[in-house]
């Protein structure tokens, strides 16, 4: 207020340094710019503005109105400080949320308003880094994606691509030949849009990435063995059934005295007594009051036991052939039906689904002896992946047992173990060495593992090597989700990067 006083009483008393100026005044203007409110009450400025005359007769402006530095500009309805403070609230909070601060704060505005007023803020000026990581954020999860890049030093992104091509990283890195160093993860187009920019950068590999495929392959090793996780639990001698004082006949499931047996015998023999009497079908149906359907199935049976359940012969199946497999498989501890029915397809069989998830709830429902299961292959493999110091007593002792009984597990814990050696202790020569070491045992999942280090070796090798890591921007691609999730269907690019690179 004291500038807008001393602004009037310039332009009521003016100097006689002012006279030239006053010569080309044309008249006054009076402004009503919105100011920051006080109090949480609004506040409107009352500014009575020079208008001069331009004295170029070529120009297509005749007049213009002068602007108070610091707090007005052409066109603005509202003062410097209070556009500024507009903006920071919709940095932080985007449109709606920013609108309904603004009119906490004592500023009735649009959350379209807020929004423009971020967009138009200049881009940040940021100096070329020596050391950028590269990742990708989704702006549709699953068809379209983008490419964040971070300065790994102050940990601020710089700068956001529309979509993660390895043309588009290439011609990034190509304007700034500054990059020494370029942190990625593991993905093919940021390989090659990193190797395809200045040729001098060092590209190092996220070491979560390499720890996180080896986890994978491991539990994917341990589950090829899954048979050799039985040695972990005795073998429990099965009990000899005993004859009871109420069992029915040979082969009969249900005992005499039982209601439901006792009513089927009762009604099969009825049934075969009329049939050898010479009674149809259709007269013992009247007689006796039964279905259709009941009738047959006591005339086809020739014992009664036939009709209890789990008795009657089976009839043929397209499964039958191909049961030895889904047994096997079930006996390893596989008991997930549709990964079953797609493993048994390749093997010739044309049945559908639902015959082999019936086969095996049949194996689920069917009564067992409860005995002590031996850990799944993701326990295992979480022993073989942690440190041998932080395992309680029991956790060692059973991944000893299970290294004694299976060679290629006692393998696996090895070479895991190396690995991790490597990777704290960032001993990155030593790296060929331990992936020839894994090809001399007979573990496939590794074997995969290591053909894709290979592919990409020299990055490997720098990321237990260098103490670069990609972790920064793990942490700004979670950040993007969350200023994604609050424009909601306002997330358009240009707003996006504005947000990600000023929001700080």
């Amino acid at each position: 207020m004291e500038e807008v006083a001393l602004r009037l009483k310039e332009l009521l008393f003016p100097s006689i340094a002012d006279v030239a100026v006053v010569s080309v005044v044309h008249g006054s203007y009076l402004r009503f710019p919105a100011d920051v409110p006080s109090g949480g009450r609004s506040v409107v400025l009352q500014l009575k503005v020079r208008r001069f005359t331009c004295g170029n007769s070529d120009c297509a402006r005749r007049t213009f109105l002068e602007q108070i530095p610091g707090l007005t500009c052409r066109h603005g309805q509202r003062t410097e400080r209070l556009r500024s403070t507009l903006a920071a609230v919709g940095l932080a909070l985007a449109g709606l949320a920013g609108a309904r601060i603004a009119r906490v704060l004592g500023v009735s505005v649009s959350r379209s308003t807020v929004l423009r007023l971020v967009d138009a803020l200049p881009d940040p000026e940021v100096a070329t880094p020596r050391v950028v990581g590269v990742d990708e954020y989704a702006t549709r999860k699953g068809r379209h994606y983008g490419t964040v890049l971070v300065d790994i030093e102050t940990r601020r992104p710089v700068d956001l691509l529309p979509d993660r091509e390895a043309s588009s990283l290439a011609a990034w890195l190509a304007e700034r030949p500054g990059v020494e160093v370029v942190c990625r993860d593991r993905a093919p187009y940021f390989a090659e849009g990193a190797a395809t920019g200045p040729p001098q950068a060092v590209q190092v590999a996220d070491r979560w990435h390499l720890w996180h495929n080896l986890s994978e392959a491991a539990e994917r090793a341990v589950t090829q063995h899954r048979c050799c996780l039985r040695t972990l639990v005795p073998a429990d001698p099965e009990p000899e059934p005993e004859p009871g004082p109420e069992e029915g006949p040979p082969g009969s499931r249900w005992p005499t005295g039982h209601r439901f047996a006792d009513r089927t015998r009762a009604r099969h023999a009825a049934v075969h007594a009329l049939l050898e009497a010479g009674h149809s079908r259709r007269s013992i149906q009247r007689q006796l009051g039964m279905t259709w359907r009941t009738v047959k199935q006591r005339a086809d049976a020739a014992a009664p036991e036939e009709l209890f359940t789990g008795q009657r012969q089976n009839r043929p199946s397209v499964l039958d052939d191909y049961k030895p497999y889904p047994d096997d498989r079930w006996n390893e501890g596989f008991t997930n039906a549709w990964k079953m029915w797609e493993e048994i397809v390749p093997l010739g069989y044309q049945g559908n689904y639902q015959r082999v998830r019936a086969y095996l709830h049949k194996k689920r429902t069917s009564p067992r002896p409860v005995t002590a299961r031996p850990p799944s292959p993701r326990t295992v493999a979480g022993w073989i992946l942690s440190r041998p110091e932080t395992l309680t007593e029991p956790e060692q002792l059973q991944l000893k047992t299970v290294r004694t009984h299976c060679p290629e597990l006692d393998a696996l814990t090895r070479h895991v173990r190396s690995f991790a050696v490597m990777l704290t202790q960032r001993q990155g020569e030593h790296l060929p060495a331990r992936l020839d070491a894994v090809r001399q045992d007979d573990l496939p999942s590794l074997h995969t593992l290591a053909a894709g280090i290979d592919r990409d070796l020299d990055a490997v090798t720098a990321a237990l090597t260098l103490p670069w890591s990609s972790g920064a921007v793990e942490g700004h691609v979670n950040r993007i989700k969350m200023l994604k999730r609050q424009m909601f269907g306002r997330a358009g690019f240009a707003l996006l990067r504005k947000r990600v690179l000023l929001a700080q």
